[in-house]
């Protein structure tokens, strides 16, 4: 080291003025500027005339040598190799620590090298793979440069530090306090990698997680953005989505619309689905592979309920509900050109063997009262008539053949 010092004193002794000095000051750092901006080219050349682990290593080769190569011309120029030398003298630095510097260098140096080789390995594996999405090729590098450093840190320590044990375990407790103190934070984290690698969903897809439903904008490491279909953005936490129901409306490219038909008890029910086929056949938004279906779900209330079941294509929110108003008017045009019945909601009321209801129906015609009478029998076989001019001094008879005579109002009579 004190040979390298000294052999930089005639710099100091040729460059006398301080201009000199100054303008080889500039020229130096000048062309180290130079290399800093070029060295990539230099780079690409030697790959491309050889192997990329040779451009890598000619280009960090440049950079360190034209780092010391300025740094001795300006030392030297201004004459501070003495001082500088003094400076090493006084701290003691012996070839034992210079050997130690020596080797972390080289150790540093093998871990930029080795970074870049496993990206560019990386790139060319996740290339050919049309699955893997460039945000997941970014995060598998940064995990590599991750690991690779923190292997490479603890070597470096290694060198430096003789008990390196005692400083692991300690490491080790301090990894242990914020795990405990950050678990939140790094189960979404966990949550987030595992989102990233598991591919549930993508950016752009349609999505479904718990109460929240809209379009995937972005997936981070802690959360993931989707857009609802009100315009809203909503951030929803990853380990939410891991622990949650997610359904992926996007993921196989076609979606099922489903739509239920009530027939008329009295209408053809075939006729009716033969229809509903045809008209679902004939809908632009259907596909043809899968084929429409119809199937008969359940005995309503009001009617036979039946399902109009067909696929759309490129599962959108905004196509989804064109699909089915297309499909509800279409179907409603075809059931009233070929006179078929879509019941309104209706009940049937109806008496027991016991009980006999009689509504009075010319009464509400005429605008007067409706009468409404029942008569219970013990035996539940015969069935009491009401008396043709209620005496309204007649006591209701509270026996086994007794009936009791009810008289309601009309709401037209209001």
């Amino acid at each position: 080291m004190s040979v390298i010092l000294a052999g930089l004193d005639w710099l100091s002794q040729t460059v006398e003025s301080t201009e000199l000095r100054l303008v080889v000051t500039v020229v130096a750092l000048g062309f180290l500027l130079v290399v800093l901006f070029t060295h990539r080219n230099v780079q690409r050349w030697v790959t491309d005339r050889s192997k990329p682990l040779y451009g890598d290593l000619a280009a960090f080769g440049l950079l360190t040598g034209t780092c010391l190569f300025s740094l001795g011309i300006v030392v030297g120029v201004w004459g501070q190799t003495a001082e500088l030398q003094q400076q090493v003298s006084d701290s003691a630095i012996g070839g034992e620590v210079i050997a130690r510097a020596i080797v972390s260098f080289i150790l540093l140096v093998a871990t930029f090298i080795i970074i870049r080789f496993l990206k560019r390995v990386l790139d060319e594996v996740f290339g050919s793979a049309t699955t893997v999405t460039d945000h997941q090729r970014e995060i598998t590098h940064r995990t590599t440069q991750v690991v690779v450093w923190s292997v490479s840190l603890v070597i470096v320590l290694g060198v430096w530090i003789d008990d390196l044990g005692g400083l692991l375990v300690g490491a080790g407790f301090l990894g242990i306090v914020v795990g405990m103190a950050a678990r939140q934070t790094l189960g979404t984290v966990l949550a987030g990698f595992v989102l990233m690698f598991a591919r549930p969903f993508e950016i752009g897809d349609w999505i479904v997680v718990e109460d929240e439903e809209g379009i995937v904008t972005d997936i981070s490491i802690v959360n993931t953005r989707i857009q609802s279909f009100d315009g809203e953005y909503i951030m929803i936490p990853n380990d939410v989505i891991a622990s949650s129901t997610v359904t992926n409306r996007s993921k196989r490219g076609r979606l099922r619309i489903e739509i239920d038909v009530g027939v008329d008890y009295d209408a053809d029910v075939d006729q009716a689905a033969d229809i509903l086929e045809d008209v679902l056949s004939d809908l632009e938004y259907a596909l043809d592979a899968p084929m429409p279906q119809i199937v008969s779900k359940e005995f309503g209330d009001s009617g036979v309920v039946l399902g109009a079941r067909f696929w759309i294509d490129k599962p959108r929110s905004q196509w989804r509900w064109q699909a089915r108003t297309a499909a509800i008017n279409a179907i409603k045009r075809e059931f009233d050109a070929e006179g078929v019945d879509i019941p309104y909601p209706q009940r049937e009321l109806s008496s027991r063997d016991e009980t006999d209801v009689r509504i009075d129906p010319t009464s509400r015609a005429g605008g007067g009262e409706t009468d409404v009478e029942t008569a219970s029998s013990r035996d539940g076989g015969s069935k009491a008539e009401p008396d043709p001019e209620p005496d309204p001094e007649r006591e209701p008879e509270n026996g086994n053949g007794g009936g009791r005579e009810y008289r309601m109002r009309h709401p037209e009579d209001n």
